[in-house]
């Protein structure tokens, strides 16, 4: 038995700024959507059109308040082929929270305060 990646979650408040947000500082885009009939939530589900893992972004109409993220001890992480363009892109849209120079990674935030890895492309 194989199992594969499919996808990953995030729970967000305001969808329309998140997927902006990943379009921009990823180039996340679309790939798919369901809308619940009676309108109480909405999937967006994002991809890299390169790879079949995709990240899902749950809205829900009825949620007013952010969302607690505990201690953030999860996190999502991107590989990049081009790092330092990519940390001067994320620099410029002030969004890194957490640099590792000794490591060579750095860490960005969502507009939900999802924390994203960024890491180099091997």
């Amino acid at each position: 038995m194989k199992f594969t990646f499919n996808h990953f979650n995030f729970n967000v408040h305001d969808l329309q700024k998140s997927t902006s947000f990943y379009k921009e500082a990823l180039g996340l885009t679309e790939v798919r959507r369901k809308e619940a009939s009676d309108g109480s939530y909405t999937l967006v589900y994002l991809g890299d059109g390169e790879t079949d893992f995709s990240l899902e972004l749950t809205w829900l109409k009825e949620r007013t308040e952010l969302y607690d993220l505990g201690e953030q001890e999860f996190h999502l992480a991107m590989a990049v082929d081009n790092y330092e363009e990519a940390f001067k892109k994320h620099q410029a849209m002030n969004c890194i929270e957490f640099i590792n120079e000794t490591i060579g990674i750095y860490f960005i935030t969502d507009p939900d305060g999802y924390w994203i890895e960024i890491v180099r492309k091997k």
